[in-house]
């Protein structure tokens, strides 16, 4: 046996490659394109905000946090979900700061899957999901979204009908990535009744909770008692204020369930970097910094959709997120995988192709925009988008 073989690794991943969204951010750098691929803003921060991780940082607060958090975070954290939600959180044992939310639906599904368990997966789904899943050993379970005039959905029905003994967790995302889907009232009163009489836990990814737009209202399970008595919640300060490379979030769940996430986490990262906790929770202070980002980005979205108005693509609704979708089947015939990058090549707009977001590359001739840019990066790649 050589040493080569001796050496070798049996795949834990075997059918993970490099992402999409590392192919097309790269391919946009090498050929000059507008990027509004990868889900990331091309602006900064409020500068009060990295004055307050300076301050922070000049202040001594550079040594190890405790292993759920700074409390003034995990206070603010609180405070905001009773205010937003009315659903008291103990910050001492019910709320967790985390490395960003990969790294907390990760350390939730290591928490919570045994081999053999069954996680539910609704389609199309971020991609993180299911190497998770797999990496606890448990079994993804799918169950596609519906599609047609007036955009995504979920099938409730399907749903249920995927639920068995196996079942241990159930993963949401409202508002979606990278639909822009949003849960409401009636999804709620579905997902309640499919849930009631099982142990089935539900993992919910709202990491774009303040980005519902048209006045609508982010319902969030931990707003229903029933629901977040069986929840983890999960969100981030990257996508809220603009700061996605700090990778810190959070999750919120009852002690029991957080008791042992805890147990993983501690082991996973232990904590996160203290001086921008510290200013996190400073920050957090003032509630505008959330509650405007809604009027924020419907303004960003209300242009970009303004612009492709007249264009070849069909525009899909988008209530919440940073993400438009639209089907290009007036354009071309190609796969989106093709279409997206012959969009980047020749067009100079990089976009994602939404069949990267299910197991299996499911073909609707959809491709997703990201329009948390600069107003001239939109205006640069709407006049190349309504040239085709």
């Amino acid at each position: 046996m050589t040493k080569s073989e001796l050496l070798k690794i049996d795949s834990k991943l075997p059918e993970v490659g490099t992402t999409v969204f590392s192919v097309m951010s790269a391919l946009a750098a090498e050929t000059g394109a507008v990027n509004l691929g990868q889900g990331f803003p091309d602006f900064n921060c409020d500068p009060a905000l990295i004055d307050a991780v300076t301050e922070a940082m000049q202040k001594g607060h550079n040594q190890y946090p405790p292993m759920a958090g700074v409390p003034a975070l995990r206070n603010a954290i609180s405070t905001k979900i009773l205010q937003l939600y009315g659903h008291v959180y103990d910050a001492e044992t019910e709320i967790t700061v985390t490395a960003g939310a990969t790294q907390a639906i990760m350390s939730i599904l290591l928490a919570c899957v045994h081999p053999g368990d069954e996680v539910i997966v609704i389609e199309p789904a971020y991609d993180s999901y299911v190497p998770a899943i797999k990496l606890a050993g448990g079994v993804p379970v799918f169950v596609s979204m519906c599609l047609d005039a007036d955009g995504y959905s979920t099938p409730w029905d399907r749903v249920a009908a995927a639920i068995t003994t196996k079942t241990r967790l159930l993963l949401l995302n409202s508002p979606h990535n990278p639909s822009g889907f949003i849960l409401q009232e009636s999804d709620i009163a579905a997902l309640t009744e499919i849930v009631k009489d099982t142990q089935v836990l539900l993992a919910s990814d709202e990491v774009y909770e303040h980005m519902v737009f048209d006045g609508q209202r982010h319902e969030s399970l931990a707003r229903y008692p029933e629901l977040a008595a069986r929840s983890y919640i999960i969100s981030s300060f990257g996508k809220t204020y603009h700061v996605t490379g700090w990778k810190v979030g959070y999750v919120a769940a009852p002690k029991t369930l957080m008791t042992e996430f805890r147990k993983v986490h501690q082991f996973n990262v232990f904590t996160v970097n203290t001086p921008m906790q510290v200013a996190l929770a400073q920050y957090m202070n003032e509630p505008k910094h959330y509650l405007n980002l809604a009027d924020f980005y419907q303004k960003k979205r209300d242009a970009f959709r303004a612009g492709l108005k007249n264009s070849r693509f069909k525009l899909l609704p988008t209530n919440g997120t940073y993400f438009q979708c639209v089907d290009y089947s007036a354009i071309s015939d190609k796969s989106e995988s093709e279409f997206a990058l012959w969009l980047t090549r020749e067009i100079g707009v990089a976009a994602i192709p939404v069949s990267a977001f299910y197991h299996r590359a499911q073909e609707s001739g959809i491709v997703r925009f990201c329009f948390a840019k600069q107003d001239s990066t939109l205006e640069q790649a709407l006049g190349r988008l309504q040239a085709i």
